[in-house]
């Protein structure tokens, strides 16, 4: 109990020795729990490079061919490594009579390991301020509302910078900024006198709520944008107000309360990294494949998805999401070069054909696709950036697979690329959103042959 709250917790002092023997206890056990998982699901072997920065970023591409949970898995236990790592770090600053701010250098990429080096080389210069010492005063509504407005301001900045400047929607959008507009509240909040937790972390959720709201007042994004961001953005806000209120109280012990100019440092941050992130223009496809069996011959099966009727309406609150759906298909011409098109009910896709097997198997490249949805917004006809072509489709199949007992295994794939990041956790919401599309389109399949399979049969 006493090494997790010495690891995970942010009251006990943190010495040279301590910050060495646990960061080269847990890169050890890191690396070896990377090394095997990887090893196992992929035959690959996990190198060193990987930990250039300690928030993993994996590219699927280089642990090609894994299973779709090995990402996910990597990344969700990385987090406790992530959160030691930078609570360690910040208390190690303090420990060495360096500003506190240093330790959250334990997350810039690349830079990182010059942090780590740096506060494992300087001796304790500085007494640590434990809990006991500090003194609950009331909420400040003053540092309160400026944590408020500085958190809006970045998020706004950084929403024009990265989208509307770079055009990128990138980590140091959905990750980075977050977390530091919960450092800076959780900072603010407590830089002229020791706040509860309570009042702190409610600081720091009003604080992101309120730059929420504000990129909806200002027609930046929708509500479903905002809604699917939310819950990863809550959190990271929370995890840096925590951090905010200790390297205030630690600042306020050793100086006063001083600390705003390194507060504007590590906003300042965000543009730069933002900056260098867009350079990478690496895009990973994904996979998408749905599977359906029916009651007709292979034969049968093709002629219906040739020949695509159009499908029913779809429930009333699927239409009102504003998501795109189905609604018929269209061939012009037959064989390879033929053209498909796809109508949603936000445009069509036109598809022409790279593949075509009759009975075996249907493929085809996406030549254009219209938007996936349409957002909801107080205005009417916003057009937030991330509609236009920040989801790609690139090619699709269908394939016939003959059953025994006269019967089809019918496969739909679709290919596509996102360029919004963390793509693992955006590639979960388009899989499924892509997957309910892949099965109402097969079960229309599957309703029409076995249909016209049995008219058959009873003539």
């Amino acid at each position: 109990m006493k090494l997790l709250r010495y690891l995970f917790g942010l009251q006990d002092e943190v010495t040279r020795k301590g910050y060495l023997i646990a960061g080269f206890s847990l890169a050890i056990l890191k690396f070896a729990i990377d090394f095997a998982l990887v090893y196992f699901t992929t035959g690959k072997y996990w190198t060193l490079l990987a930990y250039l920065s300690p928030i993993m970023v994996l590219r699927n591409e280089a642990l090609d061919p894994a299973p779709e949970y090995l990402l996910w898995v990597m990344a969700l236990y990385t987090l406790p490594f992530a959160w030691v790592g930078l609570s360690m770090s910040v208390r190690r600053a303090a420990n060495a009579g360096v500003t506190p701010w240093l330790g959250v250098g334990f997350l810039i990429p690349f830079l990182n390991w010059l942090f780590i080096a740096g506060l494992s080389l300087v001796p304790t210069r500085a007494e640590w301020a434990r809990k006991e010492q500090e003194e609950i005063v009331p909420l400040d509504l003053k540092n309160a509302l400026a944590s408020i407005v500085l958190g809006t301001a970045l998020t706004m900045s950084m929403v024009a910078t990265s989208v509307f400047i770079l055009k990128d929607y990138g980590w140091s959008l959905f990750i980075g900024t977050p977390f530091v507009v919960g450092i800076v509240a959780g900072f603010l909040t407590n830089r002229t006198g020791a706040r509860s937790m309570f009042s702190t972390l409610f600081t720091g959720a009003m604080a992101i709520s309120i730059s929420a709201l504000t990129t909806l007042l200002f027609a930046f994004e929708g509500i479903i944008c905002i809604a699917m961001a939310a819950p990863p953005a809550m959190l990271l806000t929370l995890g840096g107000t925590v951090i905010g209120r200790v390297i205030a109280l630690q600042t306020l012990r050793k100086d006063g309360g001083s600390g705003l100019k390194q507060v504007m440092m590590v906003a300042l941050c965000l543009p730069f990294l933002a900056g260098a992130e867009s350079l990478d223009d690496s895009q990973p496809l994904y996979e998408v494949a749905t599977v359906v069996e029916i009651d007709a011959p292979p034969e049968e099966v093709w002629h219906h998805v040739i020949h695509f009727t159009e499908l029913d309406e779809p429930p009333a609150w699927v239409k009102r999401t504003g998501v795109a759906y189905p609604i018929r298909a269209r061939l012009e011409g037959e064989g390879v070069g033929a053209v498909r098109h796809c109508e949603f009910s936000t445009g069509a896709f036109v598809e022409p054909i790279t593949v075509w097997e009759p009975g075996k198997r249907l493929s085809f490249d996406v030549r254009s696709q219209p938007i996936p949805m349409k957002e909801w917004s107080p205005y009417n006809n916003i057009h937030p950036p991330h509609l236009d072509g920040y989801l790609r489709s690139k090619r699709g199949e269908f394939r016939f697979i003959s059953l025994p007992g006269n019967r089809t295994r019918l496969e739909g794939s679709t290919w596509y690329e996102i360029d919004i990041s963390p793509r693992g956790y955006w590639s979960i919401i388009s899989d499924s959103l892509i997957h309910r599309i892949h099965e109402r389109v097969l079960e229309h399949v599957k309703e029409e042959a076995e249909a016209a399979q049995r008219t058959k049969a009873s003539k």
